[in-house]
């Protein structure tokens, strides 16, 4: 097969393809049995109908079609694979060519991604985070630590926003009980909101033997009603006020809250981990910075198919996430203060710097000859199969028949690129932080999920 490639537009490549007649026979005779099993002719069994009769009784344009619509597409995949194309739509096939005992010529004119050539992009200057720890996380972890193991007391004085009250509730819907809102001896955080905002406003200053009541709607799910059945009615018995009880801050906390004997032990395991923390951040903050700088004075002017696609993408994205919630993505755009026409122009941005992202990492791939190798891609697939919970043999079909493995394969190779603009960077470290404000930024920047350190 020999393919000829011109661009009549920036964008745009017209390949010109064609094919030995040894192969389009071979191929034409595969479309032609195809059709044969498809049709019933009288005198003919299923499958062994001759071409000239499929010719009469079909139409040769039928099979014609249905050799368009299996084997050209074989040959311009092969022929965009030799050429390092990437197409972003499907491509105008124009049949020039077609007979027997000649070569198979037809033109295919498809939109293409853009190939950027990068030449400086090792040594990019970035900065790092600075991952040391102040005493003031340290102490952070600590209260945390202290208020996981506190206890609660007695608390002989009127109820707080801090506290938690013993009380008995009794929910009525036009004077009948409703079984989810009535529980006695319960248990309940002031300010948790699990009965709505009225409540948490009326129990700081009660004390036992308070009584609340009052009305309020509350949402199906709460109520097992819907809202036209009225107003829920609420009576709140104070019983009890109880207090946390933080543990004393000692040798003490260390036995009960880790492995350690003393609070200086488990301190300076809480500096090493959150320092361990700050460094596994600071790797994925190096990552995208030094994407970040490459793409901000990188140029491209980028075909709107692929940023219309891009943004598409992302706005579907974006109303699945909102759906599983339970609400439109209007509905979640103006709790936002967002409307539609804004979000897609940001939609919009985020598409076209992710684009440019892509072929930057593309080009350095490329500059670099970086490869992927099978095993590489085995290991991925395991990884994913596992994560999916699915057999990794099926797992594999599944993604070579959707051709997939490409899209894993590319991802990979981008992987490596970044890794390697990340080991040849030139990296400085931040200043740490001098005053209170810049340890607060410093600490929200880095809290870990609450089972960590």
């Amino acid at each position: 097969m020999q393919t000829t490639v011109d661009r009549p537009e920036q964008h745009t490549v017209k390949l010109t393809i064609e094919v030995d007649p040894e192969e389009f026979a071979k191929d034409l005779d595969k479309a032609y049995r195809s059709i044969a099993n498809q049709v019933k002719i009288p005198g003919f069994r299923k499958g062994k109908v001759p071409r000239r009769i499929l010719d009469a009784q079909v139409g040769q344009d039928v099979v014609m079609e249905e050799f368009l619509s299996s084997a050209v597409p074989a040959y311009f995949r092969e022929a965009v694979r030799e050429e390092d194309l990437a197409p972003i739509a499907e491509p105008e096939i124009d049949l020039e060519q077609a007979e027997d005992g000649k070569p198979l010529i037809f033109t295919a004119t498809v939109e293409v991604r853009p190939r950027l050539e990068l030449t400086d992009y090792r040594g990019v200057r970035i900065d790092k985070p600075d991952t040391s720890v102040t005493e003031q996380e340290v102490d952070d972890w600590v209260e945390r630590l202290r208020e996981r193991f506190a206890e609660l007391e007695p608390a002989e004085r009127a109820a707080t926003s801090d506290d938690y009250v013993v009380m008995d509730v009794r929910g009525t819907l036009a004077g009948e009980e409703v079984e989810q809102l009535t529980r006695s001896d319960y248990l309940h955080r002031v300010g948790s909101g699990e009965f709505g905002p009225v409540l948490d406003g009326e129990l700081p200053g009660t004390k036992p033997g308070d009584i609340i009541e009052f009305d309020q709607a509350l949402d199906d799910t709460q109520a097992g009603a819907g809202p036209e059945a009225g107003p829920i009615h609420l009576r709140v018995l104070v019983k009890e006020v109880k207090a946390k009880k933080l543990p004393a801050l000692d040798d003490d906390l260390a036995k009960t809250a880790s492995e350690f004997d003393t609070l200086e032990e488990l301190r300076a395991d809480l500096r090493t981990k959150v320092h361990d923390l700050k460094e596994r951040e600071s790797l994925g903050i190096l990552r995208d910075r030094v994407v970040d700088a490459l793409v901000t004075r990188t140029h491209v002017d980028l075909p709107e198919t692929l940023i219309d696609h891009e943004t598409e993408h992302r706005v579907s994205e974006a109303t699945a996430r909102a759906e599983r919630s339970g609400l439109t993505l209007a509905q979640v755009l103006e709790s936002q203060g967002w409307d539609e026409d804004r979000f897609r122009s940001d939609a919009r941005d985020h598409a076209v710097r992710a684009i440019t992202a892509d072929l930057v990492l593309e080009a350095v791939a490329r500059a670099e000859k970086i490869e992927v190798t099978a095993d590489e891609i085995g290991a991925e697939i395991n990884a994913l199969a596992r994560a999916y919970q699915r057999d990794p043999k099926e797992f594999a079909k599944q993604l070579d028949r959707s051709g997939q493995i490409v899209t894993l394969a590319s991802d990979i190779i981008r992987t490596k690129a970044l890794d390697l603009l990340v080991e040849h960077a030139d990296i400085q470290t931040e200043a740490s932080p001098t005053d209170g404000e810049g340890e607060h930024v410093a600490q929200a920047r880095t809290e870990p999920e609450p089972d960590q350190p």
